[in-house]
């Protein structure tokens, strides 16, 4: 017997990536950063667990301001969030009522959301080569969303491809998801006064060593976040608890910190693509911290298995079109190094 809501039996949950216990293998299998954040974001925290016994802060000031400085947008053009995820779930929530259309490879939570909130969805493939065509948009309806830079893929919508859909479509909400947007693409955040149907979600889980924080925020006209607070305040008023609101706030007072590993992170990624491409594997131009790469002669599956039995940790779907990839998120130097003297062996043994 049951007593879950017959609408939500069929529900598959999202599969977050396997987590484990890092002094035992090396993790690239969840796109974390793989550098602490700054030792005044961790005094911050440890500062802030004193004053647990209170409600956090609904307004998440210590963080919405610098934030709103950063990005050069007002307050509240600012919502903020527990990680990004809950601000897509209350975008999927809230403002789909004309249906929803996401590309077939991209972030899994859009279905998953999709599902939940019982949306009329309609899925559009990327291109062969993995690209994103807003064209195939024109002739659907309701709310459209995509991640830029995609994942798993990695690749990058330009900004005049999709300044040009919004100006095309101005009663469409059009959702750009940039959880990776720092690691080397250009961010629509400035463009918000100039559409208003535009709606830009990011996070502070990648560029700023957060995840476990899960603080997540998004961008959009005044109505729009006001709406938005709306439905916040009738589940959650506290969705930003007080220790991720001190981290939030300290990491945006470590800037220089934050693009010192960023600028690390994009040398080693790209370091990587080139040792990747000399083992003879095909890949995207990720603008991510991460790869997404396939080899011609070994199968994505059999690559997972020998790289976990040799405890390293990377993500492979298993689904049609990029069953034969793996998703590699990019470490430091060093795990890098040791990731590619894996492979080394891996495909020599696999190729002889």
């Amino acid at each position: 017997m049951t007593f879950l809501n017959q609408k939500y039996q069929e529900l598959t949950p999202y599969t977050p990536g396997e987590q484990v216990d890092e002094q035992v293998y090396i993790k690239l299998n969840t796109n974390e950063n793989p550098y602490p954040p700054a030792p005044s974001v961790q005094q911050a925290v440890s500062e802030a667990a004193q004053k647990l016994n209170r409600y956090s802060d609904i307004a998440v000031e210590t963080v919405a301001k610098p934030l709103a400085h950063y990005l050069g947008v007002k307050q509240e053009q600012l919502f903020l969030g527990n990680g990004s995820d809950e601000v897509l779930s209350y975008l999927f929530q809230g403002f789909t009522e004309k249906g929803i259309a996401f590309p077939d490879v991209t972030y899994g939570f859009y279905q998953v959301y999709s599902n939940l909130y019982q949306v009329e969805t309609q899925i559009v493939p990327l291109k062969k080569d993995f690209s994103l065509e807003l064209s195939e948009y024109d002739e659907l309806k309701g709310t459209v969303i995509f991640a830029n830079p995609n994942a798993p893929t990695g690749i990058y919508l330009a900004q005049e491809e999709i300044c040009e859909f919004l100006t095309h479509h101005p009663d469409r909400l059009v959702v750009v998801d940039e959880a990776y947007t720092d690691f080397g693409s250009q961010s629509m955040v400035s463009l918000i006064d100039q559409y208003k149907n535009l709606f830009v979600v990011g996070t502070f889980s990648k560029s700023r060593q957060l995840a476990g924080a899960r603080l997540g925020f998004g961008v959009g006209n005044t109505e729009l976040i006001a709406d938005l607070n709306r439905l916040r305040f009738s589940l959650n008023p506290y969705n930003v608890n007080s220790l991720s609101q001190a981290a939030g706030g300290a990491v945006l007072q470590e800037q220089a910190y934050v693009d010192q590993k960023i600028q690390e992170t994009i040398r080693v990624r790209e370091w990587s693509k080139k040792e990747l491409a000399r083992l003879g594997f095909e890949q995207t131009d990720s603008q991510g911290n991460f790869l997404f790469a396939k080899h011609p002669k070994v199968a994505g599956e059999k690559l997972f298995t020998s790289l976990r039995e040799n405890n390293i940790l990377v993500r492979w779907f298993d689904q049609p079109r990029i069953k034969e990839y793996l998703r590699i998120t990019v470490g430091t130097q060093e795990q890098m190094e040791r990731l590619i003297n894996v492979l080394t062996t891996i495909i020599e043994e696999v190729t002889v």
